[in-house]
């Protein structure tokens, strides 16, 4: 099942790999903070920093830092403010790219770049695989309600109800959900692709200095949690690729 705490905690994992690549003490606009928990993070670390999100964020409740609300079009900040335009886990979610590009172009200071962690393929497809073990693992709760303990009526009306919620979980994990904006969970295995964001990053104009992985395995229904070391996770990864990729790119030549 989701959790935001580890999230929280997987996410303070990654800024430690990502502020290597931050010129210290940086003005940092963050698009898509969420809770601003990462915007605090950044915070602690010394960089000064400001963060955006739309009024519809699912992450509005529980705010961490202050966060400051736009239309999801134009960033409320004047030209040439910040040294780096910083994302997590957000591009994806966000239908038409073309003004966050054109926006982020116009608040970076010269010499400014983007940083952008996004979710591989891999996390893609093994978000879909942990959807089912979440099924599975929803339906183990269930089984020792479908024998009943006795022949009275409270029983019975027990196991006949475990057994309409095993179906109701088996048509909600059918189909498994996409995570972005476009297509589907199976076209997201493109989508999520290195070879796509590089491709779009060229295309809106940008120069790509640098496209890594953070090197930590996982997924969002987070199975098995905190009982699952980081350090098997790095050790995952390697074989079956990491979960997020960071993308460092600076403007070029304006898209056409």
């Amino acid at each position: 099942m989701f959790n935001k705490e580890f999230l929280h905690v997987v996410r303070e994992y990654e800024i430690e790999k990502i502020i290597k690549h931050f010129t210290p003490g940086a003005r940092v606009l963050e698009i898509g903070a969420g809770t601003g928990y990462q915007a605090k993070q950044l915070t602690d670390r010394g960089f000064s920093v400001e963060a955006i999100d739309v009024a519809a964020s699912n992450y509005k409740e529980g705010r961490v830092f202050s966060v400051t609300e736009y239309d999801g079009k134009v960033f409320p900040f004047a030209d040439a403010t910040f040294d780096v335009v910083f994302s997590s886990n957000a591009l994806e979610h966000i239908a038409d790219l073309a003004p966050l590009h054109q926006e982020s172009r116009r608040v970076l200071k010269a010499g400014g770049y983007c940083v952008h962690a996004m979710p591989t393929a891999v996390w893609r497809f093994w978000q879909g695989v942990a959807s089912y073990v979440e099924l599975c693992q929803r339906w183990a709760d269930l089984l020792p309600s479908l024998f009943p303990r006795g022949l009275s009526r409270h029983e019975l009306r027990r196991a006949v109800n475990a057994f309409r919620e095993m179906i109701r979980l088996g048509g909600q994990y059918a189909v498994v959900p996409r995570h972005g904006e476009a297509g589907n969970a199976l076209t997201e295995l493109w989508t999520f692709s290195r070879r796509y964001w590089l491709n779009h990053f060229r295309r809106h104009g940008y120069i790509v200095l640098l496209a890594e992985e953070l090197g930590l395995f996982y997924t969002g229904h987070m199975v098995l949690g905190r009982h699952w070391s980081f350090r098997s996770r790095e050790r995952v990864a390697l074989v079956l690729g990491s979960a997020c990729m960071l993308y460092k790119v600076k403007p070029g030549s304006p898209a056409v």
